[in-house]
């Protein structure tokens, strides 16, 4: 079942190109296809804790899961990549 667009989601890895973490949580924006017939990917919108539009995303759909009841949410510091601050 395909995610819905605008659920917040949960990272299943980490992804390292952005500074993300497993179990990070993100707003699922859009699906993109693969330019070359592979997996499709998700565009995700990050935000800080307190609510603040931080990043944007690109990441395999295999990367993501939906949230589920049993799980709780944390913060953690965010460490920011040279290509961030640019």
């Amino acid at each position: 079942m395909k995610l819905e667009l605008y659920q917040e989601i949960a990272l299943r890895r980490d992804i390292p190109e952005y500074g993300l973490k497993k179990g990070d949580v993100a707003l699922l924006i859009d699906y993109v296809p693969h330019p070359s017939g592979g997996e499709d990917g998700c565009i995700l919108e990050i935000f800080n804790a307190i609510g603040e539009s931080i990043k944007i995303a690109v990441v395999p759909y295999s990367a993501v899961k939906a949230l589920e009841a049993d799980e709780v949410p944390s913060v953690r510091p965010l460490r920011l990549t040279s290509r961030d601050a640019a």
